[in-house]
């Protein structure tokens, strides 16, 4: 093996040096806490929303759940988030299978018009064709979940012999969250 000259061998030290506190650095670096970007640098033509964590999402299904079982309810519910994606649905025990599509509904169209199902449901009076727009179901049963007003997502119950106690059981899902 060849001997390296004094020069060779501080340079190589500066090498391994930098090397060893560029990783630092960039471990350092990624580790920091985010700083918020320049103003200059937020676009102008964006927004920001609200949405339920999971956890949230999973103690309003099992407040609702609950709430039909002291009942004796057999039901299934369903949360979807601001857009209308399914976050979790719970088929409770004995529940019937249209309860679990049911339950997804009526918390899509919740959310989609921020507004409970049943209140829903005496507008087809007025606009029969409502009942057409894919995936909802103007049964009572849905509640919608607000942060200032704005929905940030639906339960849907489903699976009780009336829509009011399915609505009720929505909004003790909705209650938990307060």
């Amino acid at each position: 093996m060849q001997k390296l000259s004094r020069r060779a061998r501080v340079a190589t030290g500066a090498a391994v040096l930098a090397a060893v506190a560029a990783g630092t650095f960039g471990t350092v670096s990624a580790t920091a806490a985010p700083q918020a970007a320049p103003a200059a640098a937020q676009a102008a033509d964006t927004t920001t929303s609200t949405h339920l964590t999971i956890d949230a999402a999973s103690k309003a299904a099992q407040a609702a759940l609950d709430a039909a079982k002291k009942e004796n309810q057999k039901v299934s519910v369903a949360v979807v988030d601001r857009n209308g994606n399914t976050v979790l649905t719970l088929r409770g025990d004995g529940a019937g299978p249209q309860s679990y599509e049911a339950a997804e509904k009526k918390a899509y169209t919740a959310v989609s018009w921020n507004a409970p199902t049943s209140e829903l449901a005496e507008r087809l009076d007025k606009a029969p064709t409502l009942k057409d727009i894919p995936n909802t179901l103007f049964l009572a049963g849905g509640a919608p979940v607000t942060a200032d007003k704005a929905p940030i997502a639906g339960i849907g119950v489903a699976g009780a012999p009336s829509g009011d106690l399915d609505e009720k059981f929505a909004q003790a899902g909705v209650d938990a969250l307060k």
